[in-house]
């Protein structure tokens, strides 16, 4: 009875944080640092948008060297996978992603994209900051890690890392102050040379469109080469598009032969 008396007054010792707290706690500060973002992004007017519609100019690079002129584009995109790209001034040459699956159209008629620039384009599209958001953070199997304050494009940014159940990752830095997004970055093995590459977007020159932080500036980059500027002269969103915006053949229809 003694010894039970004096283990009951024995202080308690103090709790020592665990692997698992330092986790919860990491894991805690990454969550906050999204849900910053996605405030500054619109909030929930951001999460439910319908669309978006941008136009504007892309520069392609060599070796990080740009080509001659730019090419004139107009986008638009519909959550969670339709997307459709019209290049040239006359709007000519146009690209679905619609799904896994991918169409040009130009004068010549429709045919299967490339896969090669369709694997590139899904991979984007499932690794984009809107996935990251609508996608991965609500999966409760997806790891959060926040790494800390670093320098993107000279302003001082949060790191935060997405790991999904597959193994895979998507690496967001997003401006210290304001919490828009500076730069998306992921990794993928080459298929046929087993090498792995990096993809990364940079985003700048914000402008407020219908109460929606803009980037009129985005830079892609392969393995740290820049390989294509897109330099946006307008956006908006949720707009009333055509019934036939999707339709394949509605463009092959209306291009020229």
């Amino acid at each position: 009875m003694a010894l039970a008396l004096l283990m009951l007054a024995w202080p308690l010792a103090p709790r020592t944080l665990t692997g698992d707290d330092d986790a919860a706690k990491n894991a805690a500060q990454a969550r906050k640092a999204l849900d910053a973002m996605v405030q500054a992004l619109g909030g929930q007017a951001w999460l439910n948008m319908k669309n978006q519609v941008r136009e504007g100019h892309i520069a392609a690079f060599f070796h990080g060297v740009p080509d001659t002129g730019t090419t004139e584009y107009f986008e638009f995109h519909q959550w969670p996978d339709h997307d459709r790209v019209e290049l040239t001034k006359h709007r000519d040459v146009v690209e679905f992603f619609e799904g896994s699956e991918g169409w040009e159209v130009t004068y010549r008629g429709k045919k299967p994209m490339d896969k090669e620039i369709l694997d590139d384009f899904l991979r984007r599209r499932d690794h984009s900051i809107e996935t990251a958001v609508k996608v991965w953070l609500k999966d409760p199997n997806t790891i959060l890690v926040y790494e800390g304050q670093h320098l993107a494009e000279r302003h001082l940014a949060e790191q935060v890392t997405l790991i999904s159940a597959q193994n895979e990752a998507i690496t967001i830095l997003m401006d210290a102050q304001t919490h828009l997004p500076l730069r998306r970055t992921f990794q993928w093995r080459d298929p046929l040379y087993k090498d792995k590459n990096t993809d990364a977007e940079e985003y700048d020159n914000y402008r407020p469109v219908d109460g929606f932080p803009t980037p009129y500036s985005i830079s892609r980059f392969k393995n740290d080469e820049m390989v294509r500027q897109y330099y946006i002269v307008k956006v908006s969103f949720n707009q009333n598009l055509p019934a036939d915006i999707w339709s394949v053949d509605a463009a092959d229809r209306r291009i020229k032969k």
